[in-house]
C-alpha cells in the first residue's frame, strides 16, 4: 500500500481540474499544466483521490498531482550562486546570457513558461511547473560546475562545497 497515494490532495478555489482519458489538466492562476496520468482519478467537489492497483505508480501519480495544483496556485522557484572573480549573468530577451571564463559568453534559451531573474551573483528560476523549474536549473548548473579548490562555478544556494586541500609546500632538508 502507498502511503503518499491514500492521501487526497485538496483543491484550493480558482483552481480547475479536467481529466480525460490519460491526461489531467489543471488550471489556476500561475497558469495550466497537462500530464499523463496511468492511475485512476476521481474528482470530488474539493478533493481528488488517487486510486491504482501498483503501489510506486499510485504515490507516483499522487504526487505529480499535488505538484501541479501546488504549482498553478505558489509556483515553484529555484536560487543559484555564481561564485567567481568576473563571472556575471543577466537576462536579454528570452535568452540567459552568463559570463563564467570561456572565452565566449554561455547563453541559454528561457522557455516560455519559466522566468528568470538576476540579481547581482543570485539567480532565480521560477514557474509553475516543478519539474521544469529543477530541469532549467540544472541546465545553468551544468554550464559550470563548482570546481573542488576555490569553489567557483554555479552552486544552487544552500548547496555545500566541500573544498580540498591544494597542494602543500614540503620543506627541503628537514
Amino acid at each position: 500500500m502507498s502511503r503518499i497515494g491514500k492521501k487526497p490532495i485538496e483543491i484550493p478555489q480558482g483552481v480547475e481540474i479536467k481529466f480525460d482519458k490519460n491526461f489531467i489538466v489543471v488550471k489556476g492562476p500561475k497558469g495550466e499544466l497537462k500530464q499523463e496520468i496511468k492511475a485512476e482519478v476521481q474528482i470530488d467537489k474539493d478533493k481528488i483521490l488517487v486510486k491504482s492497483d501498483n503501489s510506486a505508480v499510485w504515490g507516483l501519480s499522487r504526487s505529480l498531482i499535488a505538484n501541479m495544483v501546488e504549482g498553478v496556485v505558489n509556483g515553484f522557484s529555484k536560487q543559484l550562486k555564481i561564485v567567481g572573480i568576473g563571472y556575471s549573468a543577466q537576462v536579454k530577451e528570452n535568452k540567459l546570457i552568463m559570463k563564467l571564463g570561456f572565452s565566449h559568453p554561455v547563453e541559454i534559451e528561457i522557455p516560455k513558461d519559466i522566468e528568470i531573474r538576476v540579481e547581482k551573483n543570485i539567480i532565480t528560476i521560477s514557474g509553475a511547473d516543478k519539474q521544469l523549474v529543477g530541469q532549467i536549473a540544472a541546465k545553468i548548473r551544468d554550464t559550470k560546475k563548482p570546481e573542488p579548490y576555490k569553489g567557483k562555478g554555479i552552486r544552487y544556494m544552500r548547496e555545500i562545497i566541500k573544498l580540498k586541500p591544494g597542494k602543500k609546500a614540503i620543506g627541503v632538508g628537514a
